[in-house]
């Protein structure tokens, strides 16, 4: 018998190269009359947000840029964005960048009109009250930041902590593949991988997998796997950047509903202590981590191979777990990124205080299919060096 689901999803979307020059209309329909704009510094220097910020400007709304955004964003940066919009009077809010500037832009929607401190919504259903109005426009096709209901920050040199609420989920996303045509390709490669990732979790998830995050992760594996060669080798292939923009955000609604396990409890580390970006973090520990899921995810790996391969590959199911494990090694390498943590100077040290850090992340270990205890995970590190 199937259990009772709880599924949660943004409700307007809005898809198609050009797509960000009508933020202005999406910003009005949402009654908002002064947005504030969270974004990073590159981006503002790029110009990526020229076209929206005039289509803002035709439909009458005032506009606060804050810009100040960084990777792995500390919570000195949420405070900087609160001061600014407060003070501007802001009463909406428009994510436009990266998954950080995504997440930046949930916290500052829900802070700017509440009482409550950050300190006090970490955690799980923890925001109390409404907040302002929300639109997101990703700039990379990975994080599926856009349509989750959880935002990460920095909390110390290498800890971080998660807000997670429906709150967090926005009104309104734009996926606008003319934004991601200047990406480098690594950035494409190691997001587009990081998306994949949350499809595959989310599909072998011992908590909350349902048959509609199932049908998601599926479709975004099968879309993504077509094109991500694609927008790697050839960033000016718009189809192939729409494809993915999609397919990333297809990922995001299935783990948002389904959470993410192991790969990521075993890559917030090496994002925490080495600044290693975080769909590269997934890159390198993904395959080892599959390996180790076997004797528990075989046959939903198998499920899989279809959405990836093609229905007409024939396998055992035993084989399919190997398979998925040396086509994400085989990507890395044509993509040129690394596959192994020694490539990236980490010490060989330093793999025993990594499993105590991944250990932490239990939020994520609980959903994974195969239980982790600190000798599994030092040896996947060990494997992966």
């Amino acid at each position: 018998m199937l259990n009772d689901i709880s599924f949660s999803s943004v409700s307007d979307v809005r898809i198609g190269p050009g797509s960000s020059d009508e933020l202005g209309a999406s910003v009005r329909d949402l009654s908002s009359k002064h947005v504030l704009v969270v974004t990073d510094a590159e981006i503002l220097a790029l110009g990526l947000l020229d076209s929206a910020l005039k289509s803002l400007k035709k439909s009458g709304i005032a506009v606060t840029i804050f810009s100040e955004v960084v990777a792995d964003p500390p919570e000195s940066v949420v405070f900087s964005g609160l001061e600014l919009a407060r003070k501007a009077g802001c009463d909406g809010v428009v994510g436009f960048g990266g998954g950080s500037s995504l997440d930046v832009a949930k916290l500052l929607a829900v802070l700017i009109k509440s009482n409550q401190s950050l300190a006090e919504i970490y955690g799980v259903d923890r925001i109390d009250g409404s907040r302002l109005p929300l639109i997101q426009v990703p700039t990379t096709a990975g994080t599926g930041s856009e349509a989750t209901m959880v935002s990460i920050i920095t909390t110390g040199k290498t800890t971080k902590a998660g807000v997670v609420s429906r709150s967090l989920l926005a009104d309104s996303i734009i996926l606008d593949a003319s934004l991601t045509l200047g990406l480098p390709a690594h950035v494409t490669a190691a997001t587009g991988i990081d998306a994949m990732v949350h499809a595959i979790e989310a599909f072998t998830s011992v908590r909350l997998k349902n048959p509609l995050s199932d049908m998601l992760a599926k479709e975004s594996l099968s879309m993504l796997s077509t094109n991500i060669s694609k927008a790697v080798h050839n960033g000016n292939d718009l189809s192939a950047r729409q494809e993915m923009l999609i397919g990333a955000m297809l990922a995001g609604q299935a783990f948002a509903n389904a959470p993410v396990a192991a790969v990521h409890a075993l890559a917030y580390p090496l994002g925490g202590n080495y600044h290693i970006p975080h769909g590269l973090s997934n890159s390198l520990v993904l395959p080892h981590v599959l390996r180790f899921n076997e004797p528990s995810a075989a046959s939903l790996y198998y499920q899989l191979v279809p959405s990836i391969f093609g229905s007409d590959k024939a396998l055992m199911q035993g084989q399919a777990t190997a398979m998925l494990a040396e086509y994400f090694l085989d990507l890395a390498r044509d993509f040129g990124l690394p596959t192994a943590l020694r490539e990236l100077d980490i010490p060989e040290d330093d793999l025993e205080m990594l499993a105590d850090e991944a250990m932490l992340q239990t939020r994520l270990l609980i959903n994974n299919p195969r239980e982790m205890e600190k000798p599994d995970a030092l040896a996947i590190y060990r494997k992966a060096y």
